[in-house]
C-alpha cells in the first residue's frame, strides 16, 4: 500500500463545559507545640516580725516584691523558649520551602508558583499529555512508548483517559510529505532528547490534531526515574484483572545485553516495586518471540492491552501518593521525580490537576483507539506494522472520543 495519506486534519476548537462545583479538602492534622512545665517558685518562710530581710544596701526589700521578679524571670524564660521553639520550626518550613520551589523549577519550564490555569479554576477542560519513555543512550531512548491524554473538567473533577496508539501512521514533520510512527514525534522534536520543550509542543500539537482536543499541556516521564519514584514511595498496590505472561528485554540496551527473561503476572491484588511495575506496564512481546513457549493472554500483549495497564500504574501511584502514610516520604521522593519527570504546566497547576483528578469515579472515561472501534492494522511501505484511522477517515476518530469523553 502506498504512504499518501491525509494526516492533518482541520484544528477543532476544544469544547467549553461546566460540571457541578465539588468542594473538599484534607485537612492535616495541626501540629502542637512542645510544651514545657514550667518550675514554681520556691516558698520562702515567713521572717521574724521585727527583723525584716534587708538588701546588700541595708534598706529593707519586702518578701512580695522579691516573688514577683522570681516570677518575671521564669515568665521571660518561657517566652525565649517559645520563640527558640518558633524559630526553629521556621527554619524547617523555610528550608522545606525552598527545596519544593527548587524541585519546581527543575521539573517545568514555568515558574513554580505561576499558573496557566487560574490554578484550575477554569470552566474549560483542560487536556494534559502524559508520554513515557525508555531514557538512556541507547538507539531509540527517547521514542514515547506510551501516550496518554488526561482530560479533566476541574470544576465537576470529571476526569477522562484517552490512550493514543504509538504505532499510529502519521506525517511529520507537518505538510513535508513525510511518514512515521506516533511515537517518533518527540524523539524528533526534542532532537533525540536535547531540548525536551520542543518535543513535548511537537507531541502535543499533533496528538492535538488527532483526538480534537485542545491539547496544550505535556509531561514526559523516564521509566528509568519511574522506578526510583515507585520505590522511594514504597511500591505500589496493583489489582491485575487478567494473567498473562511474555518476554522481557533483560537490558533496555540491546548491546549491552540482548537477552530476554520471562515475566509473569497472575490476576489478583498484588505490590509492585518498581522494577515489577515497569515490566508490567510495558511488556509486549509473546513467548514465542524469545523462544520460551506460547503466551497464554496474547490480548495483553497489544498496543491497547499495554495502554489499560499503563492507565492502571499511574492510578495506582497517585492512589499511594494521596495515602497519609506516604507524605513523610514525599520528600525524598522528589529527588527521583526530578529525573523522572519534565512538563510545561508549572509545579502550581499540577498539583492541582492531581488533586482535582477522580479516577476512583465509577464513571470515569477510559478510552482506547484500537482496531476494535476506529483504526485498523496496515503495513507501511517499508514494512513496518502500523496503525490508521478505518477509511481513512481521521475524523471518525475525533467524533468517537468526543461521544465518550466524561461530561
Amino acid at each position: 500500500m502506498t504512504d499518501n495519506y491525509n494526516t492533518e486534519p482541520m484544528y477543532p476548537s476544544s469544547p467549553h463545559q461546566q460540571g457541578k462545583l465539588v468542594l473538599g479538602q484534607t485537612q492535616r492534622p495541626q501540629r502542637r507545640p512542645y510544651q514545657y512545665q514550667a518550675q514554681q517558685p520556691t516558698q520562702l518562710a515567713q521572717p521574724p516580725a521585727l527583723a525584716p530581710q534587708r538588701a546588700q544596701s541595708g534598706r529593707p526589700r519586702s518578701l512580695p516584691r522579691l516573688q514577683a521578679k522570681r516570677r518575671k524571670r521564669g515568665g521571660r524564660g518561657r517566652v525565649l523558649v517559645a520563640v527558640l521553639v518558633v524559630l526553629i520550626l521556621l527554619g524547617v518550613i523555610i528550608t522545606t520551602t525552598q527545596r519544593v520551589l527548587a524541585f519546581g523549577s527543575a521539573i517545568s519550564t514555568q515558574p513554580p508558583l505561576s499558573t496557566q490555569t487560574l490554578y484550575m479554576n477554569t470552566l474549560d477542560r483542560v487536556n494534559l499529555l502524559v508520554m513515557g519513555y525508555g531514557g538512556g543512550t541507547h538507539d531509540g531512548a527517547n521514542l514515547t512508548d506510551s501516550m496518554l491524554v488526561m482530560s479533566l473538567l476541574p470544576l465537576s473533577h470529571h476526569t477522562s483517559l484517552i490512550s493514543v496508539p504509538r504505532d499510529l501512521w502519521i506525517q511529520y514533520p507537518p505538510n513535508s510529505g513525510q511518514f512515521a510512527k506516533l511515537n517518533t514525534v518527540y524523539q524528533s522534536g526534542s532532537n533525540n532528547g536535547q531540548n525536551p520543550q520542543a518535543g513535548g509542543d511537537a507531541a502535543a500539537q499533533k496528538v492535538s490534531l488527532i483526538t480534537g482536543l485542545d491539547v496544550r499541556y505535556w509531561m514526559t516521564i523516564n521509566f528509568t526515574g519511574f522506578r526510583e519514584l515507585i520505590n522511594s514511595i514504597g511500591g505500589i498496590n496493583v489489582y491485575v484483572p487478567d494473567s498473562f505472561n511474555a518476554c522481557y528485554p533483560k537490558n533496555d540496551d540491546a548491546n549491552v545485553d540482548a537477552s530476554w527473561i520471562k515475566v509473569q503476572f497472575n490476576k489478583g491484588m498484588q505490590h509492585m516495586d518498581g522494577e515489577t511495575a515497569i515490566r508490567y506496564a510495558r511488556a509486549r512481546e509473546p513467548l514465542d518471540t524469545c523462544g520460551m513457549g506460547t503466551s497464554e493472554n496474547l490480548a495483553e500483549l497489544t498496543d491497547f492491552g499495554r495502554s489499560a495497564r499503563q492507565q492502571i500504574i499511574i492510578k495506582a501511584v497517585l492512589a499511594q501518593i494521596k495515602q497519609i502514610s506516604t507524605w513523610p516520604k514525599l520528600l525524598d521522593a522528589t529527588t527521583a521525580l526530578q529525573h523522572t519527570i519534565y512538563t510545561n504546566l508549572s509545579l502550581a497547576d499540577l498539583a492541582e490537576f492531581s488533586s482535582k483528578m477522580d479516577l476512583n469515579d465509577a464513571h470515569t472515561a477510559h478510552i482506547g483507539l484500537s482496531n476494535d472501534n476506529v483504526l485498523q492494522d496496515e503495513t507501511s511501505n517499508d514494512g513496518q506494522a502500523i496503525l490508521l484511522p478505518q477509511n481513512n477517515n481521521w475524523q471518525a476518530i475525533v467524533d468517537y472520543i468526543q461521544q465518550n469523553l466524561y461530561n
